[in-house]
């Protein structure tokens, strides 16, 4: 069996919205809900859900066109960086699928947002249909706001769609990637030009590590900030390293790390590096995890009958 895992990121934070959103998932047959979360200071709804890729794109198609139908983006605010209603949909290979496969899947998805819904869509990371347009922030660039304009623009022809922005849900984004990780850690500080400098010694295009993308953002209700990443390739770049930068960069400013979180589901392989830095594991791998070790008897039939 192929399985894939999707991502969508909806922008809403409305409870009501959310409710019916993965509603919509829950619908069809054969995909399996994972994780979902939504919050006001991102003003976002992030949902994690795998399946066979007929009834992943089928789910994803369904609570897109929900999402269309609920969201306006005229009165949407959010720190976090978006194109449109529905802003982003990666698909992830996750057993016995390739990136092709998800690269497929992301075709038919935006194929049929664009025809179904007149929403123009855009594809990035491993589908991406030029090289620029494999980085989501070259896309994003001017956000929501400034759609209307900068997709008239010959270079930003949408991939399916006209070159139009849909008069409420804006664009969609959506493309193949290997798996990720979404890694926040939250600061004791409420001043958010420290998390936003924090940040940009993080940020790939700001000079630092390669494959983390950073925001520094305030969460007003417990008075702290936070720095938010995705960190395309966590085995090049290992989450104890990029804590540890932040512990530094902190540092500086008399800034304690309060907690961290992951949005989403949490790679195992990233949480191995952890603790074998930490606790100065010489030798942790996949297969020393019992659970992983039994499940593989399991998988290859070494009980019998």
């Amino acid at each position: 069996m192929k399985l894939i895992e999707c991502i969508p990121n909806f922008s809403t934070s409305n409870p009501k919205h959310v409710n019916v959103i993965i509603g919509q998932i829950k619908q069809v047959g054969g995909v399996l809900l994972l994780d979902y979360t939504y919050d006001e200071y991102y003003n976002r709804l992030v949902v994690s859900f795998i399946g066979r890729t007929g009834s992943v794109v089928k789910a994803v198609l369904k609570a897109a066109g929900k999402a269309i139908e609920l969201i306006d983006m005229n009165s949407h605010e959010g720190q976090h960086p978006r194109l449109g209603a529905v802003d982003v949909v990666p698909f992830i290979p996750i057993r016995n699928a390739s990136i092709d496969d998800c690269v497929e899947a992301a075709r038919e998805f935006g194929r049929s947002l664009a025809n179904k819904h007149q929403v123009p869509v855009y594809l990035y990371g491993a589908a991406a249909s030029k090289p620029e347009r494999r980085d989501i922030d070259w896309i994003r660039r001017g956000e929501y706001e400034a759609l209307a304009r900068m997709i008239k623009k010959p270079e930003r022809k949408p991939d399916f769609g006209e070159p139009k922005a849909h008069p409420t849900a804006g664009a969609t984004i959506t493309g193949a990637r290997k798996i990720m990780a979404g890694f926040n850690v939250n600061l004791d500080t409420p001043n958010v030009k420290i998390a936003k400098k924090i940040a940009r010694a993080l940020h790939a295009q700001k000079g630092g590590f390669a494959t983390v993308k950073a925001i520094g953002v305030e969460i007003p209700e417990k008075k702290i900030t936070q720095i938010g990443m995705s960190i395309t390739d966590f085995e090049k770049t290992p989450l104890y390293r990029i804590l540890e930068l932040i512990k530094l960069e902190a540092a500086r400013y008399n800034v304690a790390i309060v907690d961290s979180e992951f949005c989403g589901m949490a790679p195992l392989t990233s949480l191995l590096d952890v603790a074998a830095y930490y606790l100065k594991i010489a030798d942790l791998s996949e297969d020393r995890i019992m659970e992983i070790a039994v499940q593989k008897a399991i998988e290859k039939g070494e009980f019998g009958d």
